[in-house]
């Protein structure tokens, strides 16, 4: 993708973008398809999914050069699980319970090269498409490129909401909806005024600061609450979700026209 078609930069000028995230179906087929449905990205999980860096570097491998862009959520905030995966190819990072201004600006640092962070040099690799390049005009590239996110879904993210929405260089504020009511003890109470005053508070913080908002579930009414709210990067899943009730919807209706037949 070039600069000007980055999602970066479509959600710097205001645009909405659609998504999915990825805990199962890790095929080398899975990128071409996604794209070729009109998503603008996807999220490959490995928090939850147990998929290995192996793996990961086949489906980055086979999104080169489509229309879509491959992200990864690291199951931890820790340099080494950032720039692993982005030195694999993935084109963002997602990180878990950011918390604090503190474990923000550490993101920013392991995820974007000098002089905006402290990203280890590796290059002619994956991430840069195996190219003998100039060095320090990729460096401003990739910086402009990646997207840098952090899932807020904790109280303790909800408390410090505004100052991590202050930090340089963080893009997207993620809503971490089924952890953070989790954390509330209103465990997946979606409809709580408590959950949802969390949800504004987080909103009125990406706004003062530029911030984009973010978040996924196959619940399209609940993503329309959201996108209501000013959330512009949505994402329908995860995939395991979008099979599942998509064949039990068709299987139910073929059962009943069968049964009427």
């Amino acid at each position: 993708m070039s600069e000007r078609e980055c999602v970066r930069a479509r959600l710097a000028r205001g645009e909405a973008v659609i998504g999915t995230m990825v805990f199962e179906f890790f095929t080398p087929g899975l990128p071409a398809i996604l794209a070729a449905a009109g998503l603008d990205f996807a999220v490959l999980d490995t928090e939850h999914s147990g998929v290995g860096i192996d793996t990961l570097k086949t489906v980055l491998a086979c999104g080169r050069g489509l229309p879509i862009e491959l992200y990864v959520r690291v199951p931890e905030k820790s340099y080494a699980a950032v720039a692993t995966v982005l030195d694999a190819g993935a084109r963002g990072i997602l990180v878990p319970m950011l918390e604090t201004p503190e474990e923000a600006r550490a993101l920013v640092a392991w995820a974007r090269y000098r002089p905006e962070g402290r990203r280890g040099c590796a290059f002619g690799m994956a991430h840069d498409d195996y190219r003998a390049r100039d060095v320090r005009a990729y460096m401003a590239e990739a910086n402009r490129r990646n997207l840098v996110m952090g899932l807020i879904e904790t109280r303790k993210g909800i408390e410090n909401v505004e100052a991590i929405a202050a930090t340089a260089g963080l893009d997207v504020l993620w809503l971490g909806h089924f952890d953070l009511t989790d954390d509330m003890g209103i465990t997946a109470q979606f409809e709580h005024p408590d959950f949802w005053a969390a949800v504004d508070r987080l909103v009125a913080a990406a706004k003062a600061h530029g911030k984009a908002l973010a978040a996924a579930d196959a619940n399209l009414g609940y993503l329309e609450k959201l996108r209501a709210r000013g959330f512009r990067m949505l994402g329908f899943g995860p995939d395991v979700a979008v099979l599942r009730e998509g064949l039990r919807e068709a299987a139910s209706k073929l059962a009943t026209a069968a049964g009427a037949g």
